[in-house]
């Protein structure tokens, strides 16, 4: 088996999850990263027991390099996108991929000029269970789908929360790529939000949306940094698919572990084994054996619009059509 070797562009907090993957890894290797502040990189290059890289560049020109994976901040997805698929790097790319329709245009040009792989992480759909739901749908044991909701409701801290952009951009995104995996494309979107002490951040810390369909079904996404939910059936985050035959749930409840790492209130475990998941099939399936990733550039695309319909027609209180 020949060894994949990757490259980390970025070693904030989520990459401790995909460095984790690629170790855990028969035949992968995180050969070396880059951080934008070396103090980080060199503590994290410890930690992983990798190269650091003192540029992009410098990480993107050895030729040792295989695949990057691209962690930073969205606002510079799409430039490390491009100089990784010129450098010939096979790309996965943290969501959101990017800032806007434009730039994720921009990375599709680059990707399909070069001819590498480049995979969105679109971590849910990775998951069994989501897997398992994708099936059910399409082998018919669920009926005419109904409706499809998507809920997220976790404390973040303040300091998290003024650091990330609003739920709409941050959590939505997730909800949207969801969405159209198992229940199709939006025909009509319908958005509304709001924010929760605004001395913290001025951005929405509560959004809904409600959705129809092409294929006429209804759609709920919901997402707050603002609280948990402490009922007894707590929504904290939970995919429900209903059918005319049958129904399905995905629930972070049913894996909790009694401490706090990162921005969750407790360990989610379904949370790091989905990133794990991604980056196992962007190693294993796609780049090992060659097949299409589940997520891609153009499912970027799609959610991307989904957000900008969110964000005009909460702006502009209308519906919008997609």
């Amino acid at each position: 088996m020949n060894t994949i070797r990757i490259g980390l562009i970025g070693a904030g907090d989520i990459a401790n999850l995909h460095a984790e993957a690629i170790n855990g890894l028969q035949g992968a290797e995180l050969a070396g990263l880059w951080n934008r502040t070396s103090e980080k990189a060199k503590a994290k290059a410890k930690q992983y027991n990798c190269s650091v890289y003192a540029s992009v560049e410098d990480l993107l020109n050895d030729p040792k390099i295989d695949a990057v994976f691209i962690l930073t901040n969205m606002e510079t997805h799409c430039k490390y996108t491009i100089m990784a698929a010129r450098a010939d790097k096979h790309i996965l790319v943290e969501k959101p991929a990017a800032s806007n329709i434009q730039e994720l245009g921009e990375m599709q040009k680059a990707v399909q000029e070069a001819g590498v792989k480049c995979m969105p992480v679109h971590n849910y759909i990775y998951e069994p269970g989501i897997a398992r739901t994708k099936s059910m749908i399409q082998n018919g044991s669920l009926g005419e789908i109904t409706q499809f909701y998507m809920m997220y409701n976790i404390h973040h801290a303040d300091d998290i929360r003024a650091r990330y952009p609003g739920v709409i951009r941050q959590i939505l995104t997730h909800h949207s790529y969801t969405m159209l995996f198992l229940a199709g494309k939006p025909k009509t979107i319908s958005c509304l939000k709001h924010t929760v002490d605004k001395t913290i951040a001025p951005q929405e810390n509560v959004a809904m949306a409600n959705i129809q369909m092409e294929n006429g079904t209804l759609s709920h996404l919901c997402a707050s940094f603002a609280n948990d939910d402490h009922s007894g059936d707590p929504w904290t985050c939970i995919i429900k698919v209903i059918g005319t035959k049958g129904s399905t749930r995905y629930s972070y409840r049913d894996w909790v572990i009694n401490e706090r790492k990162g921005a969750h209130s407790q360990t989610y475990y379904s949370y790091p084994e989905s990133i794990k998941n991604t980056a196992t099939h962007f190693i294993n399936e796609v780049l090992r054996s060659g097949e299409e990733p589940l997520s891609t550039l153009e499912d970027a695309i799609s959610c991307q619009r989904i957000i900008e319909a969110c964000e005009r027609s909460e702006k502009e209180g209308v519906h919008v059509n997609f």
